[in-house]
């Protein structure tokens, strides 16, 4: 199984990156295959340009997004890490998928209405919080998120999304707990099959 990380943390030292070493050491284990992108270890451009709209629709794909989505089509398994930052992804994460899954590669329009193009794909989704997840459980923003990035752009694009997880806290936590939210993960991880 091939398996694509897309990791969107400016610190090579977060807790995020621990998400990530878990993942391919969980991977590995498996006998499975693993790209990882950092997308600001890589200095992925998320900046959308007027030209990109041009060149998809010509289609003249710009190099830098033509690489990325070929690490998608050749993905089983996708899986993003990233910090919630403002009740979302973070600007780099989010100009991934605004460039990357974009229209004609991540999804079409058939009589108006919108069909997926990766189908046949997982989704994971990793991500770290400093709010606890009993506040955000409770407030609803947990299935707020889950809503926007799940239904809106996994789902959207026909990938099946067959977990999301949320740490919570983790500036907070003791060394245990980050433990086991590691654990969680390499669980996860070796369940798919």
């Amino acid at each position: 199984m091939n398996h694509l990380v897309v990791f969107a943390h400016p610190n090579p030292k977060s807790f995020g990156k621990g998400i990530v070493d878990t993942i391919q050491k969980a991977v590995e284990e498996k006998g499975d295959s693993l790209i990882i992108r950092d997308l600001y270890e890589i200095g992925f451009d998320a900046i959308l340009k007027p030209e990109d709209f041009v060149a998809f629709q010509s289609g003249n794909t710009p190099e830098d997004i033509k690489a990325e989505q070929e690490h998608v089509k050749w993905a089983d398994v996708i899986t993003f890490v990233y910090p919630v930052w403002w009740a979302g992804l973070p600007a780099m994460l989010k100009g991934y998928v605004d460039r990357v899954l974009s229209y004609g590669f991540g999804y079409e329009y058939v009589n108006g209405a919108p069909n997926g193009l990766l189908k046949g794909k997982k989704g994971l989704l990793f991500c770290t919080t400093g709010t606890p997840n009993d506040v955000y459980a409770q407030n609803g923003m947990h299935n707020s998120m889950k809503q926007t990035t799940d239904q809106g752009i996994f789902n959207f694009c026909g990938i099946e999304v067959i977990n999301h997880t949320f740490f919570g806290a983790v500036p907070y936590v003791p060394d245990e707990t980050r433990q086991d939210y590691l654990k969680e993960v390499e669980n996860i991880i070796k369940s798919i099959k």
